[in-house]
């Protein structure tokens, strides 16, 4: 049985910084490609970056540079380090694994209960 959990989220102020981790039980990394999603109340789940089993990693063009992804083998764990937060980042971020076919849409088999990002300006 795979279970992700999202942790780290919080209140912070526009050009802070925070660090999401998903934490898995079973073999969650274990698939070609793990993901964070984000999602604002009436909007679609949008795609903010991936990591491949080798590493690899891609990013959502209003992130890059400022997000890195990144995946702890050992502690089976993925995490997300946000830096220089805008106020349209606000969201609730979602950890997600196991892709079911195109990795930048929002559909893959197991998905963490999401933790909640709030920059204020």
């Amino acid at each position: 049985q795979v279970q992700l959990a999202e942790s780290g989220g919080g209140l912070v102020q526009a050009g802070g910084s925070l660090r999401l981790s998903c934490a898995a039980s079973g073999r969650a990394f274990d698939t070609p490609v793990s993901a964070w999603f984000r999602q604002v109340p009436g909007k679609e789940r949008e795609f903010v970056a991936l990591i491949a089993l080798g590493g690899a990693t891609y990013y959502a063009d209003s992130v890059k540079g400022r997000f890195t992804i990144s995946r702890d083998n050992a502690k089976n764990t993925m995490y997300l380090q946000i830096n220089s937060l805008k106020p349209e980042d606000t969201a609730v971020y979602f950890c997600a694994s196991g892709s079911r076919r195109d990795p930048v849409s929002p559909e893959y088999d197991y998905w963490g209960q999401g933790t909640q990002v709030t920059v204020s300006s």
